[in-house]
């Protein structure tokens, strides 16, 4: 039987999320009870939905794994009935639009479109568009979109204001399509000149100017009504590894961290970020628990939320990547996420074996409802702050 929840709780609980909203955003923020009632009234299966952002293509259940997560292979670009189907058993939360998703103008819009009419919760719709290398949009041949160098082109000039106008016109341009979130801006500080992953898509190697870009592009992704996402905590910038291929580590203390690394996190967090994503990197000399920062509830939930005072959302970095699926099946990561305190699951490898193994976790109380719910209520909040319920 479904629980009852005790809506006085919920309702403190929503008004808290609402108020730790950033002030200097454009959307205003629905009334707390749109969000009470929606929580109130949906399933778990419906719940746990919401916790996923996913490749489109991972709703072709006839599509293997190897090809949904390559890049090289032709891609999902438009809605199918068997898609919609499965939307409809596996209700996810949104998708991440990427390059092979992507034919022109008119098919991405027909496409979001066609995606939002099938889901009965307004699905977040998300893409990589820092600037610079990545940028499925700005870097495809049909699409005329201003172009930047790259973040640290942006920061090499100095002046805020730039990284701010870089935003607001990236902003611009991806909602035209129906895109309403940018996994962006980069707050890594870019020390480590060996690291090739992040690179010049970070500001700056000085935190001090990668804390006021971060802080500014926030700005300008605001003042467009787009979505953001500061990444990758605690900050990707002093390793040498590519979390797509294995495992990073830095050996960095948590004072150390707190001197560089953080820096950006926190002004991003005080700009009003409307996500964090956690990296899969160790740390150390911080955590006693070996487990990368998107799995860790010593990093999400400890530092993350307790020292830096971040209640906002959190989404792990893509669950596809090979530092999570060399050691983790799709079933344990998704699981561990949660528990670490993560409230959205990106791109895991099979996302139906994963979201699955969620429900069944929360159906065998190794998940609490109300840690679900504590996930769910934050979800909805940022999604009625946009209009998107």
């Amino acid at each position: 039987m479904k629980k009852v929840i005790d809506k006085t709780i919920l309702a403190v609980l929503v008004a808290s999320l609402l108020t730790g909203c950033a002030a200097n955003t454009v959307p205003t923020a629905a009334p707390a009870l749109t969000v009470e009632d929606t929580l109130a009234g949906i399933s778990v299966r419906e719940k746990v939905g919401q916790l996923f952002i996913i490749r489109p293509d991972s709703l072709d259940l006839a599509l293997s794994q190897e090809n949904i997560n390559d890049s090289k292979t032709e891609g999902s670009t438009k809605l199918t009935d068997a898609m919609k189907k499965t939307l409809e058993q596996y209700p996810v939360g949104g998708v991440a639009v990427f390059k092979k998703n992507v034919v022109d103008p008119k098919q991405l819009t027909a496409f979001i479109k066609d995606l939002q009419a099938a889901s009965q919760i307004t699905l977040f719709t998300g893409i990589d568009e820092e600037g610079g290398r990545v940028a499925r949009l700005a870097n495809h041949a049909e699409f005329i979109t201003p172009q930047y160098d790259s973040a640290a082109a942006v920061g090499e000039t100095g002046d805020s204001k730039n990284a701010k106008e870089m935003g607001a016109s990236i902003g611009g341009y991806i909602s035209e399509y129906g895109l309403n979130l940018d996994f962006a801006p980069d707050a890594d500080v870019n020390t480590n000149p060996d690291n090739t992953v992040i690179g010049d898509r970070a500001f700056s190697s000085d935190p001090a100017v990668a804390a006021d870009m971060v802080a500014a592009a926030i700005e300008g992704f605001h003042s467009s009504g787009v979505m953001c996402c500061i990444k990758h905590f605690p900050g990707h910038g002093d390793t040498d590894t590519d979390t797509h291929y294995g495992c990073a580590t830095t050996t960095k203390t948590w004072d150390e961290m707190l001197a560089c690394e953080m820096l950006p996190f926190k002004a991003g967090i005080a700009a009003g970020t409307d996500m964090v994503m956690s990296a899969h990197i160790t740390v150390p000399n911080v955590t006693s628990d070996g487990l990368p920062a998107s799995i860790s509830n010593e990093m999400i939930t400890d530092k993350l939320r307790g020292e830096l005072g971040y209640d906002g959302v959190v989404i792990t970095d893509a669950l596809a990547m090979e530092a999570i699926t060399d050691f983790f099946s799709s079933e344990e990561s998704a699981v561990m996420a949660i528990q670490a305190g993560a409230d959205i699951l990106l791109l895991p490898e099979n996302f139906t074996n994963a979201f699955d193994a969620v429900v069944a976790a929360v159906e065998n109380g190794t998940i609490t409802e109300a840690r679900l719910d504590e996930s769910v209520a934050r979800i909805l909040t940022l999604k009625a702050k946009y209009n998107l319920m």
